[in-house]
């Protein structure tokens, strides 16, 4: 089985070889843009270790791992023009850099792209793939319009949020994985196993980005710490803290919440210092880790030598203690 850095080299070089389509240019340079804006490369990743716990050949599957990553990247590409965000990693947004109108057009190839990709090679599981990605894709929207809904509800439940992250970020890892067994034409009981495994490691990881947003190392996280508190993001850590709060902490948190006109800094250390009277942020890591030894137990479950396993589940550790 191949390291992870020799995957994530072999994934790169499929990705700037991709050729999305030459005219016009207007329509198909944002794609190669946000394209070789990087990222961790998650799901082509997963798809392509799941692969390999079952056979050596990875390079033949790149084209489905990669329509993974594509989808992914015009899910951000859209995601961006509804929330309005000026940057993705660190970069101007598509939609900045062009307009929104050329943003939602980029977009819907992508889609087509993935579709094509995913298709590549006639692979024998292409049509059982296909149904898998398409109840993904609903559920992903799915996740989105709940994110979008939440921002005009007074109060939202965990239960509400931990199923709205489900949809938005932790099933396209499950099928990313589920993919790559389906691929390896893998028994169903595998596939069902690494799905499992997939969504819960995506449950942890979400959480463990709603951690660093407010605890990350300015200097190493890459992006403004306090973001979420400064807008308001319902995530895991204000729910928690609405809901364990005193009188005198609620009626602190409710305040800036209200506010339209305060200091970002001033706002960010308030209501962490909220958090850390609750003791938020303990909270969030039991339930990062429940999520993550809930996956592990779904990854014992897989029939697959046991050496490939543990980079697997080496890999999904390092999530863990990611620190950006």
């Amino acid at each position: 089985m191949k390291s992870t850095e020799q995957l994530l080299e072999l994934i790169s070089k499929e990705i700037d070889q991709q050729k999305y389509g030459a005219e016009p240019h207007e329509l198909y340079e944002p794609i190669r843009y946000i394209m070789a804006l990087g990222g961790k490369r998650l799901r082509p990743l997963l798809a392509t270790m799941s692969y390999s716990l079952f056979k050596d050949d990875v390079a033949s599957i790149l084209p489905q791992a990669i329509a993974v990553e594509v989808f992914h990247n015009f899910t951000l590409m859209h995601d961006d023009i509804m929330d309005e965000a000026p940057l993705r990693r660190t970069k101007p947004t598509v939609h900045e850099k062009w307009n929104s109108n050329t943003a939602i057009l980029s977009g819907d190839v992508m889609l087509v792209k993935a579709y094509e990709m995913l298709i590549e090679n006639e692979h024998p599981a292409a049509i059982k793939i296909l149904k898998a990605f398409n109840q993904c894709a609903s559920e992903v929207c799915e996740g989105q319009q709940f994110d979008m809904d939440f921002e005009n509800q007074a109060e939202v439940t965990e239960e509400s949020y931990l199923e709205m992250i489900r949809l938005k970020t932790a099933v396209l890892l499950g099928f990313s994985l589920e993919m790559g067994a389906m691929l390896a034409e893998s028994d169903s009981e595998n596939c069902k196993a690494l799905r499992d495994f997939g969504i819960n490691i995506g449950l942890g990881f979400q959480l463990k980005d709603d951690l660093l947003d407010v605890y990350a190392d300015a200097s190493k996280f890459g992006k403004q710490v306090g973001g979420d508190i400064i807008a308001n993001k319902k995530t895991f850590l204000l729910i928690s803290a609405l809901k364990l709060a005193n009188k005198k902490q609620r009626a602190a948190l409710d305040g800036w919440i209200g506010k339209t006109d305060f200091e970002p800094a001033e706002k960010v250390k308030a209501v962490t210092k909220i958090y850390d009277e609750l003791d938020i942020r303990s909270l969030t890591e039991n339930k990062m880790n429940e999520y993550f030894q809930k996956g592990f137990q779904s990854l014992r479950k897989v029939n697959a030598p046991l050496h490939k396993k543990a980079i697997l589940r080496g890999f999904a550790e390092s999530l863990i203690d990611r620190e950006k």
